[in-house]
């Protein structure tokens, strides 16, 4: 399978060291590099781009500003010489966060969580259909099979996640997005920026937060009415 991708950083040799790293993986194909975001718009809406090698700090658009400002971006590596973003980064849901100057392994191993995920997702939508009850996720180097009635909220944790099912907790090198390609929107809502939580497992609900098996999530506040009305529907019973 061959990713094709483009690199975002306006400082040259920068751009120079990330495109001698990508010609040294083979199932990379770059498309094309640029000084700043603006100038690969058109580009992005054209083409179909696998991924992105993203730095944060430019003129113009930073790497954060241009990932809030455009929909349907594909997959981000950020790049950068600043760790201070890295928490702000994972929450847009990128694939993963390389400090500069990096080493060609932890280069590598981006690239690998990238190709991961752009192949579960490819092939999530037959997966669904051929296996509607379950998904397999990669933690501590086996597949493990998670079923949906069983699952009861992700957490992200920067570059991890944690999957909470009714027996287990499995600790994952993975986004909350990458999951969330898996899990039925009839059954899956996002309360806030770091939960997806099982509608069906849901105990409780209120103005604050839901309660699931005991454990507390908060709810967006920015979207409370929106999520509240997804998660009881019609399903209210009350005096008429």
């Amino acid at each position: 399978m061959k990713i094709d991708c483009i690199v975002i950083d306006d400082e040259p040799l920068a751009r120079k060291g990330i495109t001698r790293a990508i010609k040294d993986i083979p199932y990379l194909n770059l498309i094309g590099e640029f000084s700043n975001p603006t100038e690969a718009i058109e580009l992005l809406s054209t083409q179909k781009i696998d991924l992105m090698f993203l730095d944060i700090q430019m003129p113009k658009l930073s790497g954060i500003e241009f990932l809030k400002s455009q929909k349907n971006l594909p997959p981000s590596i950020i790049i950068s010489a600043h760790h201070n973003f890295a928490l702000e980064s994972f929450e847009l849901d990128v694939i993963d966060y390389v400090l500069k100057p990096f080493r060609f392994d932890r280069f590598a191993k981006a690239v690998n969580k990238a190709k991961e995920f752009i192949e579960l997702r490819n092939h999530s939508a037959s997966n669904r259909l051929t296996h509607p009850d379950y998904f397999f996720v990669k933690c501590n180097n086996a597949y493990q099979k998670i079923l949906y009635r069983d699952l009861l909220y992700v957490q992200a944790m920067q570059n991890y996640v944690v999957i909470q099912t009714e027996s287990k907790q499995h600790i994952c090198y993975l986004s909350l997005s990458m999951v969330a390609e898996y899990l039925p929107a009839a059954m899956f809502i996002k309360v806030q920026k770091s939960y997806i939580v099982s509608i069906p497992k849901i105990d409780s609900v209120d103005q604050d937060g839901v309660t699931i098996a005991g454990t507390r999530i908060p709810i967006s506040r920015d979207h409370k009415e929106e999520i509240l009305a997804l998660i009881i529907g019609n399903n209210l019973l009350k005096r008429t």
